[in-house]
């Protein structure tokens, strides 16, 4: 069964008919010299091949719908109008942006879309034409510009949480978040992701702007185009800044890496030194105290072969002894300022 979302037949700007099945809405496209519009939501290789038969889709546009994954292109094919969009919205719980496919084939008489995710609300567009009989009468040029506008104007709250969260990755840059590194690699990835999706439809509503004489494209649909155009302009320029920024993030945040690892090697480096300073005290001190423990371990041996025990001076002279030691050895090392 056929994903069928909307089918319709239009003659002059209004709904005549809601075909139950493909070849209805040829017969009915036929008979009433009217366009048709087939809304498809992911649909699959036999689904794409029955739209295929029906409506003549020429082979190469056929195996490019179903390879899918498609690049942004414009592509002609003798009557027929292919198109590839990648339609992107801003998922405010994630702060992540979610992009999808969107293909449209372009008869003189008939739109068939094929919506492989949940953006753009083609179900919008299809209203806001409806409501505008005079701009859908205009044929399938209306229905294409009425979804390159939808898609443009979906664009701009991308680029607005885009915006907010390069503000944020400047305040988490100062404030050392460990976190922003990987938060900033995230986003140039989504940045690029966005711009490959973009970019693309400048030259795409310029080549169509540049076939508007040879095929007769109504006045007031030009101007429409122009200013879609001119809004792709503004967006495409805005991500060029969002690459600029995230580059010039990256590096302020190398740059603050370094320092803080520099600071790191200092206070570590301070640390070393007073601990050194602190063992060398230690070290002195153990050494005068060293100089008495000799001197009175020596006499406290009490052999009797030893004629200072005998001695009345002896005592004396062992307290002497430590005394010039340990003062000697102190002022040698307060002179290397181990103390």
């Amino acid at each position: 069964m056929l994903t069928i979302v909307d089918n319709a037949v239009y003659v002059d700007g209004k709904r005549t008919a809601n075909p139950d099945d493909l070849a209805s809405t040829f017969e009915i496209m036929r008979d009433r010299h009217g366009m048709a519009w087939i809304g498809l939501y992911r649909p699959g290789v036999d689904e794409i091949n029955s739209v295929a038969v029906e409506f003549g889709l020429h082979r190469l546009v056929v195996e490019d719908a179903i390879a899918a994954h498609q690049r942004p292109k414009l592509e002609r094919y003798d009557d027929q109008l292919f198109v590839v969009l990648r339609p992107a919205r801003y998922i405010d719980e994630t702060e992540k942006v979610e992009f999808g496919e969107l293909h449209v084939f372009l008869g003189s008489d008939f739109v068939i879309t094929i919506r492989h995710a949940e953006s753009p609300e083609l179900a919008t567009v299809r209203t806001r034409l409806e409501e505008n009989p005079d701009l859908l009468k205009l044929g399938t040029e209306a229905v294409l510009y009425a979804i390159l506008d939808q898609i443009v104007d979906e664009y701009q709250p991308v680029v607005e949480g885009l915006q907010n969260d390069i503000d944020e990755i400047e305040d988490q840059l100062f404030s050392r978040d460990p976190s922003v590194s990987r938060r900033i690699y995230t986003l140039s990835r989504e940045v690029t992701e966005f711009q490959r999706a973009a970019a693309p439809l400048v030259s795409m509503i310029e080549s169509l702007k540049r076939g508007e004489d040879k095929y007769d494209v109504d006045l007031e649909l030009q101007r429409n185009l122009r200013d879609v155009l001119d809004h792709c302009v503004h967006i495409a320029e805005r991500v060029d800044s969002f690459r600029v920024n995230l580059q010039n993030a990256l590096q302020v945040n190398a740059t603050l890496v370094g320092q803080q690892q520099n600071e790191e090697m200092r206070a570590m480096t301070q640390v070393s030194l007073d601990q050194s300073e602190q063992t060398k005290k230690i070290s002195s001190w153990g050494a005068i105290l060293f100089a008495p423990s000799l001197v009175a371990a020596i006499y406290g041996m009490n052999f009797e072969d030893m004629p200072e025990l005998k001695w009345h001076l002896g005592y004396p002279l062992a307290i002497t002894l430590m005394v010039l030691c340990s003062s000697g050895l102190y002022l040698v090392f307060k002179r290397q300022k181990w103390l």
